[in-house]
């Protein structure tokens, strides 16, 4: 008798044992990007070992309150940063460990996402949702809980102090500097940022290729009248080229960008919303952008110098701090500041933006979804011990 001749409940049961993949649910949230850039690669690393569940529990408890709470965040960190660098840092001294009303529908969300997946390991890319989950492992069975700690050199004690099982980090000093918070060696790993699968698979530019014209990389803010400056300052100096992505902004940006275009005549490429970020890291020559972990360490991935035009104070700091220490790159706030930047790259056939691309060799992690991903079906799955059945690729 086939498998198709057994009754429904009992097929359903049967596969279900034969099934030797984990479930694995990943929680983040839409504050800032960094959170679903390493939800959403990490899904992708595994998604080949794994049942793999990604869901933002703040969306789904209240998606109306979370929608304006995301919206005041973008608009805070956009026009007053240091209003969130005040907001940023009570939460140092904030215990997520007692329930407040606000974000109790994101905990009962999340409650019945854990009665759903029924998951064997949980990966949290918000630091919320490990205090969460202690709460409801008193109802619920209890699964191992890997936080992905999404900035580095500054680390917020909500990360810190979140009782996980093990954090993934992007670096050996913010390693160090969890270890100086109290958090055992033994339950940090150093995987770099997650970053896309696809850039171990890409090129790179050389030190050695040429650099006329020098393609710059430009993620603006929504602050319109500072890209037409930072554009402007770009393109006056000579032999430089600017593609500039707009993403979510195309339409509140697009005629102040045209504007520039039309001044710079086949030097200015637009793209809206792209999914070839990667590749456009990999075939630039420096890029500009906001210091969120993300773009930071996309550009660290792709060996690509980076100039930070925008930070948010508090967290992002963390991040100039590490492009700084790796010398690949420079915190720029004015059009001045990075027209000088890229004068200096190019001096002397570009002798300074060669030696940075030749010592970004030694900080560039690729692979960091993947090794992540590594380590998660290794904490399930360790070589000692084949749980599931499966091999380590």
């Amino acid at each position: 008798m086939g498998i198709d001749a057994i009754p429904d409940l009992i097929r359903s049961s049967l596969l279900d044992t034969l099934d030797t993949k984990p479930r694995i649910l990943i929680l983040t949230a839409g504050f800032g990007e960094g959170h679903n850039s390493a939800a959403r690669n990490l899904g992708k690393a595994l998604q080949d070992k794994a049942h793999v569940r990604i869901c933002d529990p703040c969306e789904l408890g209240n998606p109306r309150i979370n929608e304006i709470l995301k919206k005041g965040y973008r608009f805070i960190i956009t026009h007053t940063p240091r209003i969130w660098q005040a907001i940023y840092q009570s939460t140092d001294r904030q215990d997520f460990s007692k329930p407040f009303a606000l974000i109790q529908p994101t905990e009962d969300a999340l409650g019945k996402m854990l009665q759903r997946v029924k998951p064997h390991l949980i990966i949290c890319t918000y630091p919320l949702y490990p205090y969460q989950l202690k709460r409801l492992f008193q109802q619920h069975s209890r699964a191992p809980v890997v936080t992905v700690i999404t900035d580095s050199m500054e680390i917020n004690a909500a990360w810190s102090q979140a009782p996980s099982d093990h954090f993934i980090v992007t670096d050996n000093d913010t390693a160090g500097l969890l270890e100086k918070q109290g958090i055992a060696r033994s339950k940090i790993q150093v995987t770099g940022f997650p970053v896309s699968p696809r850039f171990p698979l890409l090129n790179s530019l050389y030190s050695t290729d040429e650099i006329r014209p020098f393609r710059v990389l430009f993620f603006p803010t929504r602050r319109m009248p500072q890209i037409r400056k930072i554009m402007r300052a770009v393109l006056n100096v000579p032999g430089t080229e600017i593609t500039l992505v707009l993403g979510r902004s195309f339409r509140p940006l697009y005629r102040k960008a045209r504007e520039i275009s039309k001044a710079y005549p086949g030097r200015v490429h637009l793209k809206g919303w792209t999914k070839k970020v990667p590749e456009l890291l990999c075939s630039h020559h420096i890029v500009i952008g906001k210091a969120g972990g993300a773009t930071v360490h996309e550009s660290l991935a792709a060996r690509c110098p980076m100039l930070v035009h925008h930070r948010v104070p508090g967290q992002e700091e963390g991040n100039i701090r590490l492009l700084e220490k790796y010398q690949a790159g420079h915190f720029t706030p004015t059009p001045e500041d990075i027209a000088t930047c890229l004068k200096n790259f190019l001096e002397n056939d570009g002798a300074l933006w060669r030696q940075t691309k030749e010592r970004l060799l030694a900080h560039s992690r690729p692979a960091g979804a993947l090794d992540a991903a590594d380590f998660v079906i290794n904490l399930l799955d360790p070589p000692e011990n084949k749980v599931w059945g499966l091999k380590k690729s």
